[in-house]
């Protein structure tokens, strides 16, 4: 039973008459006729009562006409979600972001990104690196914008931004004065961190461990608002990404020197075919100017 028949056999059925159907589905009427038999022979029923010039459906054709009618309605649909795929400016993509990340820098490229193609939807999951590696190789993520790099085998990153490390102080803290801080100048500060598995706890112990220093670590967070409003109140000191500088209120960001950055970017499957929409969305990713946002 192929489509084309079971076209020609909704034709028949609509218009009541082969010749008709020929001329609808612009078909010579020996070949649409050669067609339906075929397709009954397959089907080992007759599916029309010839009357005359005129047609009628048989008791297997009525069965058949409310089937037939759903599949090619299921076929046209898919057969439009596929051209549909083939565009770069309508599709779903579905993202994740590590919390540091998403609303300092991502949210405004992706809220212009959607106004410019609305016929595109995004799907966002804020979660860890760890997690989010998970949702690619799974195939629950498009992509992932995270802090590099990431070393896994399967997985295939590229850089979009870099942003300077700052430390947080009080307003009224000692060291809230100077132009810049020498990690060894945090010596017996109360640190406070993002909890394990958030890369940028990660990135400040880096930054700590090549400085050689120990502190004393009093508290751990999901979320850098929190540790904005201890380190508002006196209750400690971080070292926090710049893009998130907007949101210490009550505290003062100061450079770290030697400079330091981390490095932000983005997540693919190693050897995943991307749909055009995925492409056009790291296109506009790269050419985001993302300076602006520093």
């Amino acid at each position: 039973m192929e489509m084309q028949q079971l076209r020609y056999f909704l034709a028949v059925a609509r218009t009541g008459s082969f010749v008709k159907a020929a001329e609808e589905t612009g078909v010579a009427q020996p070949s649409l006729s050669q067609q339906i038999k075929k397709l009954e022979g397959e089907l080992a029923v007759p599916l029309f009562d010839r009357l005359g010039r005129a047609v009628k459906l048989t008791r297997y054709g009525e069965t058949l006409l409310p089937a037939a009618q759903e599949i090619l309605r299921k076929t046209t649909e898919t057969e439009k979600l596929l051209i549909g795929m083939q565009r770069a400016d309508q599709g779903k993509l579905t993202v994740g972001v590590i919390p540091t990340v998403l609303p300092y820098a991502l949210a405004r490229p992706m809220a212009k990104f959607l106004e410019l193609y609305q016929g595109v939807e995004i799907e966002v999951r804020e979660s860890t690196t760890e997690k989010l590696m998970e949702g690619l190789r799974a195939g629950q993520l498009d992509i992932a914008i995270v802090a590099l790099p990431i070393k896994q085998p399967e997985i295939v990153c590229s850089e979009l931004f870099r942003e300077p490390l700052l430390v947080v102080v009080s307003e009224g803290h000692h060291l809230a004065g100077g132009k810049a801080l020498e990690v060894p100048q945090l010596i017996g500060e109360r640190m406070l961190l993002l909890r394990e598995g958030h890369c940028l706890r990660d990135e400040v112990l880096t930054v700590c461990s090549r400085a050689k220093i120990q502190f004393q670590q009093i508290f751990e967070s999901d979320h850098l608002a929190s540790i904005f409003a201890l380190v508002a109140n006196g209750f400690g000191v971080s070292i926090v990404p710049a893009l998130a500088g907007p949101d210490a209120r009550g505290c003062r960001l100061v450079p770290l020197e030697p400079k330091s950055v981390r490095r932000i970017g983005y997540a693919q499957v190693k050897g995943h075919h991307a749909l055009p929409v995925q492409k056009k969305f790291i296109e506009f990713l790269r050419k985001w100017n993302w300076e602006q946002m520093n």
